[in-house]
């Protein structure tokens, strides 16, 4: 509305100062009055070039013909100027295509019929002022609506890269939580409910499976406050480097003491790049609590094979009837993802016996 106000206001003073012609009108004069009627009309409808694009061009260009009948006047070639803009700018896309199909069409069609009446000074004066009032506030304002489309793309892909990195931090500080945690409280969880459910004539083996509990205990708050100083750390890092696959045997430990009868074959696999040995230590972690819950006294074995070009993991387990529960799933995801964050082949399922492998590269 402000905008209409400036614009019939400035049109006044261009009237009053005499300095409204474009083109000539047709009988030498048109009174002011009829021009500022004009230009009142028109200004009212580009009050609405924001909120009715269609109402705004229609209202402003029925004002401009007849103002072009009598002589098109610089007030009026200015108001057309604005809306035309406006409208190809904010307009719907279908508007905007029609816009410009239909300024090219006018373009060409009034330039080739004053063309067509012999006087090619008046064509070319007539050309100029259509591509003025016309071509120019349309190629404009395309050319700014592209720009900010494409502003708003960059920044949409932006902000879809950004919730991306954030969901994978979320899924590595979830994934890197539940391997420290799981373990260590399944093992914590299953060795208090044989200390309940010992006789009170056997101090010995209860205090055995208390030394368990209190070795997990402490392990799992080591393993935490690595990771709470990973995540407090100034430059990001990938992993926490606290555990390694020689450290293996403990694992194998633990799970012993909650009753599960463990062979461990490999010992030994030598140095091996950061990324898979700390992806194999934890699906050994994972692949052994997993057993501890679902097959609790059942045999397991853990192979570490180191071949030419590859590292082979091999964790398998008794199935038993009547187990714990299926679970969640959570740990079987966490395992694949490790495993192909570092490039690894990842399996696990039955197989007469419930197996877990992966191949790591080197």
């Amino acid at each position: 509305m402000l905008v209409a106000v400036a614009f019939f206001a400035l049109g006044l003073l261009v009237h009053r100062l005499g300095l409204d012609q474009v083109m000539g009108s047709r009988d030498g004069h048109v009174p002011i009055g009829t021009r500022v009627a004009l230009l009142a009309v028109a200004c009212a409808g580009q009050a609405f070039r924001h909120r009715a694009p269609l109402v705004a061009l229609g209202v402003v260009g029925a004002a401009a013909a007849v103002d072009l009948y009598l002589g098109l006047s610089a007030p009026m070639m200015m108001v057309c100027v604005d809306v035309l803009f406006v409208a190809t700018l904010n307009g719907p896309r279908r508007l905007h295509q029609v816009l410009v199909g239909a300024v090219a069409v006018a373009t060409v069609g009034i330039t080739a019929a004053v063309a067509a009446a012999g006087d090619w000074r008046q064509s070319f004066y007539t050309g100029l002022q259509v591509f003025s009032l016309l071509v120019v506030p349309v190629w404009w304002a395309t050319n700014v609506r592209r720009h900010r489309e494409s502003a708003e793309q960059i920044a949409r892909i932006a902000e879809l890269d950004r919730r991306a990195a954030v969901n994978a931090e979320r899924n590595r500080m979830a994934r890197d939580l539940h391997d420290v945690v799981a373990g260590h409280m399944s093992a914590i969880a299953i060795q208090s409910e044989a200390v309940l459910s010992l006789r009170s004539g056997d101090p010995e083996t209860a205090r055995t499976v208390l030394k368990s509990v209190r070795e997990n205990s402490v392990r799992a708050l080591a393993e935490m406050r690595t990771m709470i100083d990973v995540l407090r750390a100034d430059e990001p890092v990938d992993e926490p480097v606290a555990v390694r696959l020689a450290d293996v045997g403990r694992l194998v430990d633990s799970a012993a003491a909650t009753g599960l009868d463990v062979e461990f074959r490999g010992g030994d696999v030598g140095e091996l790049p950061v990324g898979v040995d700390v992806a194999a230590y934890r699906i050994v972690q994972e692949a052994l609590t997993n057993a501890v819950k679902h097959a609790p006294g059942a045999r397991a074995s853990v192979v570490l094979e180191r071949q030419v070009r590859r590292l082979v993991v091999v964790v398998r387990n008794d199935v038993v009837d009547g187990s714990r529960g299926a679970g969640t799933g959570t740990g079987l995801v966490s395992m694949a993802e490790r495993a192909h964050l570092v490039g690894a082949v990842f399996s696990a399922g039955r197989d007469g016996d419930w197996v877990v492998r992966a191949e790591f590269p080197l």
